[in-house]
């Protein structure tokens, strides 16, 4: 039991993967003497407690009890409940599929969702879909992160969700969105930098502007040089700096060269007479 509840309550992930595994090493064969370790190692806050707890059920012979943890907000763990489910001849995806059927349950854990596409295929993007608009946002960014790892990630029903209130969720949005950054129209998130924008829909507006490229993402980090956030500013400023023209940057673009001298105090005389000169602009 001592090493149960260091397991379940120590900060040190060596400590806890180690006494989780003596903790249960020590164990009789007997399904009783298992109740009181699970409890411990299965209630722990660390995912690496809980997925020796879950997979120790396995050995317990109590496969149900691992169900629950199919939605659990570790992908540890949730891998762990479906080797126990499958290992025990049951299916996780019909679990998934009716827990995420309901697309405005408030009661709906985010990890169902997630694991849904972990173990799903392309067609459950019929499920995920509709929790995009759940009124609980770490679904919302569950769906779109599953989406994303069904290679589902459309960018037109996506896009909106760069400005939804939760930051979780725009993060989420920008990153399935970064492949397809260059089709996205460059004047509508150019307008989501503007300083009136909460601080994470201007983050995830310059993270895709950036894969943007070309001048687009020049004007966008020169345009966050007077941010007021001073992280927004110190990327801008660095995005500036390691700038180039690329193969479609028009040369000799006045535009280049208008920008360039906007963020003149970021370089040495030198290193912006040389970055004029491959865009083809006179020093």
């Amino acid at each position: 039991m001592e090493l149960a509840r260091a397991a379940a309550r120590d900060g040190d992930a060596v400590v806890q993967d180690l006494c989780a595994t003596a903790a249960l090493a020590a164990l009789p064969d007997e399904e009783s003497a298992y109740d009181e370790v699970l409890a411990l190692l299965l209630g722990a806050r660390s995912p690496r407690t809980r997925s020796a707890g879950v997979t120790a059920l396995r050995r317990a012979g109590r496969p149900g009890q691992a169900e629950p943890f199919l939605g659990d907000r570790s992908a540890l763990v949730r891998a762990c409940a479906r080797y126990v489910v499958r290992q025990c001849g049951g299916d996780p995806e019909p679990w998934y599929r009716r827990r995420c059927a309901a697309p405005d349950d408030p009661g709906l854990p985010p990890g169902a969702v997630i694991g849904l596409a972990e173990c799903g295929n392309r067609a459950d993007a019929a499920l995920l879909s509709p929790l995009l608009a759940h009124p609980v946002a770490a679904v919302r960014a569950q769906a779109v992160a599953g989406l994303r790892a069904l290679d589902l990630a459309d960018a037109e029903r996506l896009r909106p969700l760069l400005d939804d209130p939760s930051p979780a969720v725009v993060r989420e949005t920008a990153t399935a969105l970064l492949p397809s950054a260059r089709g996205l129209p460059a004047d509508w998130l150019l307008k989501r930098t503007e300083p009136e924008r909460p601080r994470h829909v201007r983050v995830a507006a310059f993270r895709l502007l950036t894969a943007y490229g070309g001048v687009v993402a020049l004007r966008a980090a020169v345009g966050l040089l007077k941010d007021p956030d001073v992280k927004l500013r110190t990327w801008a400023g660095q995005s500036v700096q390691r700038w180039h023209p690329g193969a479609d940057t028009r040369r000799g673009d006045a535009e280049v060269g208008e920008l360039l001298d906007r963020g003149r105090h970021l370089f040495s005389g030198y290193v912006l007479r040389r970055r004029k000169w491959e865009a083809g602009l006179d020093g």
